[in-house]
């Protein structure tokens, strides 16, 4: 596989845990403006993965360059130019909304006039607005998901990765989040995000990997994950079940009624 046009290359990379692999000899690329989609069971990689690409995890082996830049080189300007949203994204929740996002615009050198128009329209766009001036600490999951959206989105950067984005967005802030990803990927910004929720991975990205066991085990267009799991007319959720060895829901319910 030529990767040299490529955004981001993780390259035989292998992360382990004491005798636990989290990542094991997986190599992926994702191309300039690509939505990417990672699935998999819990532990398969994906969070992993995530951690290893923005430099909060160093990989035993293996290489990872993200726009060009080898992030074990140099993280602090790969996450620069990143923006980056954890699974459980930890907020500064005594600070209200505008606080937290006025401190990462100053963090990311903001200029007055740029930090106070894009907070604005975050807010407005993910209706936060009459909320800003809460303390963080009284938002629900939900709310906090979109304060840490804005926070990664609020720089500009030129690739996102995202560990379960939507998790606990009301259906009109996914949406927006989806469009959003979307017009983004037109100017060229390149998205990596993980999920659980198969119908939005297939509605959203131009590729997906699955990851089992820290490695790939399959990656292509949904049409083409559907051919090699045989199943040409079916949901990606019986393709993921087939791809990955999964027992069938019935089975397991059975099981569970047992």
């Amino acid at each position: 596989m030529d990767r040299s046009g490529s955004a981001v290359v993780a390259d035989h990379l292998t992360k382990l845990y004491g005798s636990v692999v989290g990542l094991n000899d997986l190599s992926v690329s994702v191309g300039p403006g690509e939505v990417r989609g990672l699935l998999g069971q819990n532990g398969s990689g994906k969070s992993t993965l995530l951690k290893s690409l923005v430099g909060l995890i160093h990989p035993t082996s293996g290489s990872v360059r993200v726009l060009g830049l080898d992030v074990q080189r140099s993280p602090m300007e790969v996450r620069r130019s990143v923006g980056y949203v954890p699974e459980s994204p930890k907020l500064y929740e005594f600070l209200t909304a505008t606080e937290y996002l006025d401190f990462i615009a100053d963090v990311r050198g903001l200029s007055y006039g740029e930090k106070t128009e894009r907070i604005e329209r975050l807010i407005r766009a993910l209706d936060l607005e009459g909320k800003q001036g809460d303390t963080i600490s009284g938002y629900s999951q939900g709310m906090k998901q979109k304060v840490a959206l804005m926070g990664a989105i609020l720089h500009r950067p030129r690739a996102l990765l995202l560990d379960e984005p939507l998790n606990g967005l009301d259906p009109k802030s996914a949406r927006v989040v989806k469009e959003l990803i979307h017009s983004l990927a037109l100017e060229g910004v390149t998205t990596i995000f993980s999920t659980h929720i198969l119908e939005i991975a297939e509605a959203v990205c131009d590729r997906l990997t699955i990851l089992q066991n820290g490695r790939v085990l399959a990656e292509g267009t949904a049409q083409e994950l559907r051919e090699k799991a045989g199943l040409p007319g079916s949901g990606l959720e019986d393709v993921f079940l087939k791809l990955t060895g999964t027992k069938g829901v019935e089975d397991i319910v059975e099981a569970l009624m047992r």
